[in-house]
């Protein structure tokens, strides 16, 4: 797992949330229809073009982060690449449409559909006739029994990443003749067409050690469009090739190779030619669309670099590359993935559902929205569900079971809490831990000696240098950081979008002068410092500090600056990219956090172990899963169990829909916004580029004719 949320099904999305019965909402009830749920924000942007209008062969040189270390997506350290794969190579029963809901794979199944529910559920699997393994051998029966005997939970031989769903078989047999496969559950399963996609062969799933290792490094049997050619560690490159006896629309492309291209590299790498299609960071989304504008503005650079022959190479060379990417667009949308702010309730001043919610209340999502996808040109509305996105099914806002942006209901939560502000702060005594989970502090919010200390309340900064939390400073001094850096950079300044986090920059401030006691404090200015039994409210942000990090950086101090408003002091702490998860977040060293994860189309499945309540292991330490937030309730995991057990899809989504206003208003997590995607596409090649929610078509992927022209993307009407 990573907090660039790669990996729908094979890496999980991460949140947990805390409620109690004293919360009284009305939109707990839910809704039984789907008119919550709404159309997508944005589109799909692939260039869309007919088959007739693609030319036959060619390769697409396509970017991947790494060379994944195994081609099994049930293994914990399957990656997007292992994905990307698959989808290419292996059969799936259904995929994703536009909207984000699971679609019969008709290339595979001629049908799927519950036959019988008493005493047990029955599906039963009716099978393309034409499908069959590249070997020869037919799709079957065998194949899904292989897979659900690994997958089961079982047998712990098997090194799986997880079981869900196939625990819940109790048989699997053929059904009236060889292309029928009749399933069994021993208990009822919503989500039983999340099972098989993708299915690997009874050769790789058959024993435990050819699922552990046959299938790590390579794949003999595949059954899609292309096949697996070749895993060139060495050159770091993974090789598809169309296959031949692939039954349904033959492949366009003759190849696509997968090489990998870290994403500081790809602007880069555009320019050199050396790849067709790669996704991107806003930056290098800047470079294009710059060097795509108006004749002779393409290519001046606005490099501010050190003088003489140094700065003139590197204004040349800035000057190819633009020239260069001038053959190349970009295409946008939003991925199936939200960003949320988590607050860790395990200890310390979140421990209490009271302060979170004031937390929350502080926030102006719609404001954090725009400042990430307002300059990217994309849609700036807030995420209203915690376990699906608009356009899918279970999709509902159900933030009104917080509250919106509220700084005096805020205060009031607060002081419901006992922080109060100007209160005494007592020195910490050696070796006593602060307000907070403890980790290594490396940058304070901007505050004077006189507020730490406990100044009157409604006394507020007027000096000049010091911007006493107000929007006009921060701005200014993040305008003038982002024109450097974008300077040196040569690209326009633009929101990073989720996948990449920053530490927030803060200048310390001078202590200033002071109104007199009793002055107002002007409107958007920092609240006093709160304290409790001698101890300031101060909360940890922990943020990853790996490159390209602006929108994490713009939306942490935004943050910052809200929650100062209310009297909440933080402390930023930058740590390394690789130990972020494992020794911050999994291990609960934070108390605010900023990450995304997918949202799935089977939420009763895949969100359960994100909200599960916490229980003690038989080691003595405490069993989170995957709810790094560390609280959780029995009602919401009942409602969970619930949607997952009832056949019925109306009642299913509603209690989806009511579980997820019960983890609204415990305020463990804050949905923020749905995260950018953005993707350089050489301007000939269609059917491919920000696919949005839609699994992709890889047998459609190619290069137009000559004279030929793609048809515009519904995101761009």
């Amino acid at each position: 797992m990573s907090h660039d949320g790669v990996g729908l099904r094979a890496v999980m999305r991460s949140a947990a949330f805390l409620t109690t019965g004293a919360v009284a909402v009305s939109v707990l009830t839910g809704c039984s229809s789907e008119d919550s749920a709404g159309k997508p924000l944005a589109g799909q942007d692939i260039a869309p073009a007919a088959r007739a209008q693609i030319a036959e062969g060619g390769t697409l040189r396509w970017a991947v982060d790494a060379v994944p270390e195994t081609l099994n997506t049930y293994q914990t350290d399957a990656d997007a690449a292992t994905t990307r794969i698959a989808q290419a190579v292996l059969p799936s029963m259904y995929r994703m449409d536009v909207n984000g809901r699971p679609q019969r794979n008709s290339d595979y199944l001629e049908s799927a559909k519950v036959v019988d529910t008493e005493p047990k559920q029955v599906v039963l699997y009716k099978l393309n006739q034409q499908a069959v393994w590249s070997d020869g051998r037919e799709i079957g029966a065998a194949d899904f029994a292989a897979q659900w005997r690994a997958l089961s939970g079982k047998d712990t031989a098997y090194w799986t990443a997880r079981n869900a769903g196939y625990d819940r078989i109790e048989k699997i047999e053929r059904g009236a003749n060889d292309l029928e496969v009749k399933v069994t559950f021993a208990r009822p399963y919503a989500d039983w067409q999340s099972l098989f996609s993708p299915l690997y062969p009874k050769d790789v799933m058959g024993t435990p050690d050819s699922f552990n290792d046959g299938a790590r490094r390579k794949l003999k049997v595949t059954a899609g469009p292309f096949d697996l050619k070749k895993v060139d560690r060495k050159e770091g490159a993974v090789t598809l090739t169309r296959s031949a006896r692939w039954w349904g629309s033959p492949a366009k492309l003759s190849e696509i190779v997968l090489p990998a291209v870290p994403r500081a590299e790809r602007a880069a790498a555009l320019a050199a030619g050396r790849i067709d299609l790669a996704e991107i960071d806003p930056a290098a989304a800047g470079r294009i669309t710059l060097a795509a504008g108006p004749r002779g503005k393409g290519t001046t650079t606005p490099l501010q670099g050190p003088g003489g022959s140094e700065r003139r190479e590197k204004s040349a060379k800035y000057k190819r590359q633009q020239k260069d990417l001038q053959g190349y667009e970009v295409r946008k949308s939003l991925e199936p993935a939200y960003t949320q702010l988590a607050l860790n309730g395990a200890e310390g001043p979140l421990a209490d559902e009271r302060v979170r919610r004031a937390v929350a209340r502080a926030l102006d999502r719609g404001e954090l929205a725009k400042a990430v996808l307002k300059p990217l040109g994309l849609p700036a509305v807030p995420v209203g569900s915690h376990l699906a996105l608009a356009g899918q099914t279970a999709y509902a806002d159900g933030s009104g079971a917080l509250g919106g942006q509220d700084t005096a209901e805020a205060q009031a939560l607060l002081a419901d809490a006992g922080w109060v502000p100007g209160g005494p702060v007592k020195e910490p005594k050696k070796g006593e831990k602060a307000a907070g989970p403890e980790g290594e502090k490396t940058e304070k919010t901007e505050k004077t000696e006189k507020e730490s200390e406990g100044g009157d309340g409604g006394t507020y900064s007027v000096d000049g240098d010091n911007d006493g939390g107000s929007e006009g400073g921060h701005a200014d001094a993040d305008n003038k950081a982002g024109a450097e850096t974008d300077r040196e950079k040569g690209s326009t300044r633009l929101a990073q979008d989720g996948k990449q986090y920053a530490n927030q920059v803060r200048q310390g401030g001078a202590p200033g002068a002071y109104a007199p006691k009793g002055t107002a404090a002007p409107a958007g200015a920092a609240a006093a410092p709160l304290a409790k039994d001698g101890k300031p409210l101060t909360l940890r942000f922990v943020l990853p500090a790996g490159p390209g990090s602006e929108s994490v950086r713009t939306v942490a101090d935004r943050i910052t600056r809200m929650l100062e408003k209310v009297g909440i002091r933080t402390e930023i702490s930058k740590v390394a990219d690789e130990s972020y998860f494992k020794d911050h977040i999994a291990s609960g060293q934070y108390d605010l956090a900023l990450y995304s994860w997918p949202a799935s189309a089977f939420p009763a499945t895949d969100a359960r172990p994100i909200f599960a309540k916490p229980v003690p292991a038989a080691d003595g330490s405490l069993n989170v899963e995957q709810n790094y937030t560390r609280v959780g309730t029995d009602q919401v995991d009942q409602l969970f169990d619930q949607a997952a057990g009832t056949l019925d899809q109306d009642e299913s989504r509603s209690l989806l829909r009511k579980a997820d206003s019960r983890i609204w208003a415990a305020a463990g997590s804050i949905p923020l916004y749905q995260r950018p995607q953005l993707t350089a596409a050489r301007k000939s090649v269609a059917n491919a580029g920000a696919f949005g929610f839609q699994t992709p078509v890889y047998e459609d992927m190619g290069f137009l004719k000559k004279g030929a022209k793609a048809s515009v993307s519904p995101s761009k009407k």
